[in-house]
């Protein structure tokens, strides 16, 4: 291998072991949601969006870092994401208690790529811990920001005018609730 940085896109590249593939998926995530922040920028209806993903891209990086170096991410993080979370889902209501599809304005759309992305992660954690120990609090913030996200994508879509499609899994049918759990 050269010694010249020019050669060297990531000085763990050729590293044995899933903690370089999870650094990696992580800052695609980073760079993920520096995609949206352009499209948002300027959107009075979505200022809060904006800000929030603000917050939330540093975090990623303090997450990317959290296993080779010190941990970086802090239950006061975690509960500003949960914060986040409980804000979204009561400004959306109802509509997310069903399967949607992931679509709807640019930024909309653009917020779904983002959870998947930190699923992808959160995988990527998973292979890693089976090499190592990885603090539990790094799963609990990857698989709520996969879920900040989702909300954050139907709360811009809705922000911006674009309503939501349902979808109905043929795989997985929804079970008709008995007369007596209903009443």
């Amino acid at each position: 291998m050269r010694k010249d940085m020019r050669f060297s896109c990531y000085p763990f590249m050729r590293e044995q072991g899933s903690l370089v593939d999870y650094e990696i998926r992580t800052d695609s995530l980073t760079t993920r949601i520096g995609a949206v922040l352009p499209v948002l920028r300027g959107d009075e209806a979505c200022r809060v969006v904006y800000e929030d993903l603000e917050v939330i891209q540093p975090n990623v990086y303090h997450l990317n870092g959290s296993i080779r170096g010190k941990l970086a991410i802090s239950e006061a993080d975690l509960q500003v994401l949960s914060d986040r979370y409980d804000y979204y889902v009561a400004q959306v209501g109802d509509v997310i208690k069903q399967f949607l599809l992931p679509q709807g304005s640019e930024a909309g759309a653009l917020l779904h790529v983002c959870r998947s992305e930190a699923k992808k992660s959160y995988r990527a954690l998973h292979k890693v811990s089976e090499e190592r120990e990885v603090p539990e609090i790094l799963f609990d913030y990857l698989a709520l920001l996969a879920n900040v996200f989702f909300v954050m994508a139907v709360y811009t879509n809705s922000r911006q005018g674009v309503d939501e499609i349902p979808f109905v899994s043929k795989s997985y049918p929804i079970k008709k609730k008995r007369k007596e759990e209903i009443r």
